[in-house]
């Protein structure tokens, strides 16, 4: 009984989402009636396998918190390993029991439940009908009816199925083969230590030891292995946003391309914390290393980031003298441009910057460069 589940919007603002309770059902199988046909089929293939049905207060106000408290729930079930959380596979389910009340009413109307539902996009799209639905009917006069809907996702309206049930109908009675069951403290306490850290304790610990901007921590913490991998990386680098930066970035668009999840993603952390490092050390820009360098140590993920980058050639210039020649080369050839720089065009140098690097092949220190630059404008 009680407790609650944090949730969080867009803008990072939290919200405590009360929860009435917390039990266990079993599932007693599922009627099938098809249309035109006398017969009743009965599928008990999910007979006796226990549920845990997870019952909020009337504290959600919008479907975009549904959504979020969806999202919570299935980083839970998963950080758990109790429960892979896919709603299209039916892992997950969702019934959302949607009431309106009039403007300084004091309770809220009739509830509707709407089942049938197979994303966390589909609950919103169920309750903002259901929303709209149940407003048009009253400010047309008419009653919201207390029953049971169905969610059609071709055309994101819902339908009725049966009026719903008072709880006495359910007939609830004491099951005379199950003894009352005594949970002690120890136990508990056994649990609680061998827990994993949750969603929100990561969120908390990398906002405030890793200092990541709350949609960075929102981002990595919503996969248990993602979240796993930053971690094991930062042991190897004080660059803990530089770490954000890869896995939000060249990594997510790598495994979205490549359709594999985290837990088979084959670079190890260390190898990133090696590319963050060659980077920070001006060796690499990060132009190069996502493009270039990143596609093919994901070919050979075992090879030292160093070896692979020399190999390719990819290693940044830094030898002054030979990005001097190519900037007295660009700045001879732009002789128009020079003269805009020195009447005080100043943005200029991008320009003379970028074919700098195209002709280094983008291998020149960007800072020494822009620094060569500016000093050979200067003359």
């Amino acid at each position: 009984m009680g407790g609650y589940i944090t949730i969080r919007n867009k803008e990072g603002v939290e919200k405590k989402i009360i929860l009435n309770r917390i039990h266990l059902e079993e599932d007693a199988g599922k009627s099938i009636h098809i249309e035109n046909e006398s017969d009743t089929l009965l599928d008990f293939n999910r007979s006796g396998v226990p549920l845990i049905e997870i019952v909020t207060e009337p504290v959600i106000e919008s479907s975009e918190d549904a959504g979020a408290l969806m999202t919570e729930i299935r980083k839970l079930v998963r950080y758990l390993s109790i429960c892979d959380g896919n709603m299209e596979e039916g892992s997950l389910r969702c019934d959302a029991n949607v009431s309106v009340m009039l403007k300084d009413a004091k309770e809220l109307g009739k509830k509707v439940e709407v089942k049938n539902m197979n994303s966390i996009r589909n609950v919103q799209r169920a309750i903002d009908h259901e929303f709209e639905r149940q407003v048009q009917m009253l400010e047309q006069g008419k009653a919201v009816v207390s029953e049971t809907r169905t969610f059609n996702a071709n055309d994101g309206k819902t339908y009725s199925m049966r009026t719903k049930e008072e709880l006495n109908d359910y007939r609830y009675f004491p099951d005379p083969d199950v003894s009352p069951l005594q949970i002690s403290e120890e136990w508990l306490s056994e649990i609680r230590s061998a827990m994993p850290l949750l969603p929100q304790q990561l969120y908390l610990k990398f906002t405030t030891q890793y200092q990541l901007p709350s949609y960075d921590a929102q981002v990595i913490t919503d996969s248990k292995e993602m979240a796993a991998y930053f971690e094991t990386v930062c042991q190897s680098t004080q660059n803990f946003k530089g770490v954000s930066n890869w896995l939000m970035g060249p990594i997510k668009s790598y495994l979205n391309e490549t359709g594999i999840e985290m837990a088979e993603f084959q670079l190890p952390p260390q190898s990133l914390a090696e590319l963050i490092a060659l980077i920070d050390q001006g060796k690499l820009n990060f132009a190069i290393a996502s493009q270039q360098l990143f596609p093919e140590a994901m070919k050979q993920p075992q090879k030292s980031m160093s070896a692979l980058a020399a190999e390719l050639n990819l290693m940044q210039e830094s030898n002054a003298d030979a990005i001097l020649t190519i900037v007295q080369e660009v700045v001879k050839e732009f002789p128009t441009k020079v003269a805009e720089y020195k009447k005080g065009k100043k943005v200029i140098v991008t320009m003379f910057m970028g074919e700098v690097m195209k002709r280094s092949k983008g291998k020149a220190d960007p800072k020494l460069a822009t620094d060569l630059i500016i000093q050979e404008l200067a003359k």
